[in-house]
């Protein structure tokens, strides 16, 4: 079963990694991205790392796409589309079939958890020390201690990036009636 997860996971990211390097729509190449962001999370989620998979999601594929996402719409896309005209004509019976089946899985997995979770057995497993906030103490240590000036630097880097975003979006006023 590992090995079926891991295979479905790298598909995932590899054909996403390859539609942000050849889709020519800039909304396409971020819808991609997300894919390629969400394959690494699954392959998170089969090494046991549920925090990062949840930071993962959260954050790149929710934060940092939209983030993307903002600024390409900041910029403009430089040709309509006719949205009257369906490239794919599956694509919502598929989209609507797919929607659905998470919407069961969604359902399922909090039905079969709701009594792990109303006993808090799942829920309150120490580790090995018996603290069962060690981990969360020394995920703190390492991200606000060795790791604060990279995670600071990555900000200045976002912030940055928006502010160039705002600069290259804004138009020249020439007097001509702009």
């Amino acid at each position: 079963m590992e090995l079926v997860v891991f295979v479905i996971a790298a598909a995932m990211v590899l054909v996403g990694a390859v539609g942000v390097i050849v889709r020519s729509n800039p909304v396409h190449a971020a819808l991609s991205l997300i894919l390629t962001l969400f394959g690494v999370a699954v392959m998170f989620v089969a090494l046991e790392a549920h925090f990062v998979a949840a930071v993962q999601v959260i954050v790149y594929a929710g934060a940092i796409v939209v983030l993307f996402l903002f600024v390409i719409m900041l910029l403009g896309v430089d040709r309509a589309e006719d949205l009257k005209a369906e490239p794919f004509r599956l694509q919502r019976p598929l989209a609507a079939v797919l929607g659905l089946g998470t919407a069961g899985l969604v359902i399922a997995s909090v039905v079969s958890a709701r009594d792990a979770i109303g006993s808090g057995g799942a829920l309150q497993t120490p580790d090995a020390t018996g603290d069962g906030d060690s981990n969360i103490r020394q995920l703190a240590r390492s991200v606000f201690g060795d790791y604060v000036v990279a995670f600071e630097l990555t900000s200045v880097l976002l912030v940055v990036a928006v502010v160039g975003t705002v600069m290259l979006t804004r138009r020249i006023k020439t007097g001509k009636g702009d």
